[in-house]
């Protein structure tokens, strides 16, 4: 067992790995991760099948399997819900350890229906039912039209992973939209218990755009601060929402936290240091999914910093610092969720060429 991340999981982040494959599933790297490295979880992306499916032939005895005359919908949906099939079945321990807490792998809706709200409620329970796992969670964007689509599929009474947000304003909006889909379980009679959700709040691609903007201002002096700032101030609306009596009311009634999750958690910067968005950010509760080279970089040399409790106000006071500076963060908000649905676009593209060619 590596003494960093178990020091890291004893403060009580959940580490979940950025990343999943069917070599890692047949190889036992992953078994060898949730033994050896505290590895409670698994989430996945367009870009990560995309990577997967282009390597090696571990999906050819699949695809043959499928035959030639099949829909390439049809086809990416069975490769990828047997991966994230397995890999629940390879986590069921954790989850039943764990309660549900843990023991979770997500599979994301397609992104091309970012912007549709009925196609996307659609799409989640058909994703949720293929895999027919209770630690599966459904990935959907926090876009605006994503923010109906998440209400309905928690008052469906399926887990959810939400991703991309990057703002404050939008996660309090996600927050709302768990709630209202819980109140929504509860009046139709679902046992609020078994429904669970993470909300996965993007932290390194906000130093990314911010210092590019700061760089053209002249203040390179608040160059990345402003990703870990974000984060604080989102977990202070986080402590505030499921402090309040809304959600207290939810709880009676065996409703569970919606977990905050950090997401792109390794530094694109190379001057920063590689264990950055996990070393301060440390919570009891909270979620860290990190790509493998960030996991190994923290195995080999992590420090788990100070807890984040309470520590909105300090985020608070850089924010206000980066706006003063010419920073509109509003704008870097917008620039950025725009971005990743694109780039998951682009992914789901190249998948969708890749397994095209596997079938034909």
């Amino acid at each position: 067992m590596n003494e960093r991340l178990k020091a890291l999981a004893d403060a009580g982040v959940s580490i979940w790995l950025d990343d999943l494959s069917r070599a890692r599933l047949t190889s036992g790297n992953l078994a060898q991760k949730i033994a050896e490295d505290s590895v409670s979880g698994v989430t996945t992306n367009p870009t990560i099948f995309a990577a997967a499916l282009a390597q090696g032939d571990d999906y050819a005895e699949q695809v043959n399997a499928l035959g030639d005359e099949i829909d390439v919908d049809y086809a990416i949906k069975q490769l990828t819900t047997t991966d994230v099939r397995d890999a629940c079945d390879l986590f069921a321990d954790v989850y039943a350890a764990s309660k549900g807490y843990d023991g979770r792998v997500s599979i994301e809706v397609a992104p091309t229906l970012a912007n549709n709200t009925g196609e996307t409620i659609a799409q989640a329970a058909e994703l949720h039912d293929l895999v027919d796992r209770e630690n599966v969670l459904i990935k959907i964007p926090a876009t605006e039209p994503g923010l109906p689509a998440i209400q309905q599929t928690i008052a469906d009474g399926i887990s959810v992973n939400v991703t991309l947000i990057f703002s404050e304003e939008r996660y309090r909006e996600v927050m709302d939209a768990y709630l209202s889909g819980l109140e929504a379980a509860d009046a139709a009679g679902k046992d609020l218990s078994t429904i669970h959700s993470v909300a996965s709040f993007f932290v390194s691609r906000v130093d990314a755009e911010v210092d590019k903007r700061l760089e053209k201002l002249g203040r390179d002096d608040l160059k990345s601060k402003t990703a870990i700032a974000n984060a604080l101030v989102a977990y202070g609306a986080f402590e505030e929402v499921f402090g309040s009596d809304r959600f207290k009311a939810l709880a009676a009634k065996g409703a569970n936290q919606q977990r905050p999750l950090w997401a792109s958690t390794g530094t694109k910067d190379p001057g920063l240091p590689d264990t950055l968005y996990v070393t301060n950010l440390v919570a009891d509760g909270v979620v860290n999914t990190m790509p493998e080279k960030t996991m190994d970089a923290f195995a080999d040399h992590g420090e788990v910093g100070e807890s984040i409790v309470g520590r909105a106000a300090e985020g608070r006071a850089v924010l206000d610092e980066v706006t003063a500076a010419g920073v509109d963060l509003a704008d870097v908000f917008e620039v950025l969720e725009d971005e990743g649905v694109e780039k998951f676009i682009v992914s789901w593209n190249e998948l969708v060429t890749t397994v095209e060619k596997a079938i034909h």
